[in-house]
């Protein structure tokens, strides 16, 4: 069955992200008196960042916070993402990200993005890129009842793209959450990126059915085969 729909992630999978999240979550978490370090704020990479913060305060740090405290918090973490994003020379794309979704329109594919960003974040990052002409749609966690590793962003863009059977979408990120996404979802192909937050070894103990260490390899991995059954973490 051949790929309609490829949803890939934003940063670390096409933006480039040099722990610039993860310092992100850690200085926000710090200016309210809270103390993690980069294993914890890769634990939850990928996911919506309210629901990341939750999840370090009360899981990491076995805290009790209010509503209150996790907005704060993620009002501190929007602030450092939209200055980062608006004004760093370091952002841009990842190595054969923009030819890799090029590539794959002129093969008639849809090409998208999704992301645990909220879409204020997003539309300064395509904005900066000027990705307007290089994807044909994007999505953010804040769009959608449920972020990864819940399938909602995949099934937002599959509706808006008219596309109905999940066997024809393929995943790609760099995150264990992005590999649960795309499962969640049925995806055809789940792919996961060795070359962002996390390694080939942290990658293979989750679900997918490719791994590949350059987003050119996914070209190859769309063309070459058929969708296959998921490997590892079942």
């Amino acid at each position: 069955m051949s790929v309609e729909l490829i949803v890939f992630d934003m940063a670390g999978t096409t933006v480039h992200d040099s722990d610039n999240v993860h310092e992100a979550l850690i200085s926000a978490l710090a200016r309210f008196g809270h103390t993690i370090n980069r294993e914890h704020a890769n634990s939850v990479m990928g996911i919506p960042k309210p629901v990341a913060i939750h999840t370090l305060l009360t899981t990491t740090l076995h805290l009790t916070p209010s509503a209150q405290d996790i907005d704060a918090i993620f009002q501190e973490f929007g602030t450092i993402m939209r200055h980062h994003y608006t004004t760093s020379p370091d952002v841009r794309p990842t190595p054969s990200a923009e030819r890799t979704l090029r590539t794959l329109r002129t093969l008639g594919i849809k090409v998208a993005l999704n992301t645990g960003f909220s879409s204020d974040i997003t539309q300064i990052i395509i904005d900066r890129l000027q990705w307007q002409d290089v994807v044909d749609g994007w999505v953010s966690a804040d769009q959608v009842p449920e972020g990864r590793p819940h399938p909602d962003m995949i099934q937002f863009l599959m509706h808006t793209f008219g596309i109905t059977d999940p066997a024809q979408v393929a995943k790609v990120g760099d995150t264990p959450a992005d590999l649960h996404e795309g499962t969640n979802a049925s995806c055809g192909w789940v792919i996961g990126l060795t070359s962002g937050s996390h390694t080939r070894t942290e990658l293979e103990a989750h679900p997918h059915t490719h791994l590949v260490d350059d987003l050119w390899d996914v070209v190859q991995a769309i063309s070459s085969h058929p969708a296959s059954k998921l490997t590892a973490g079942n």
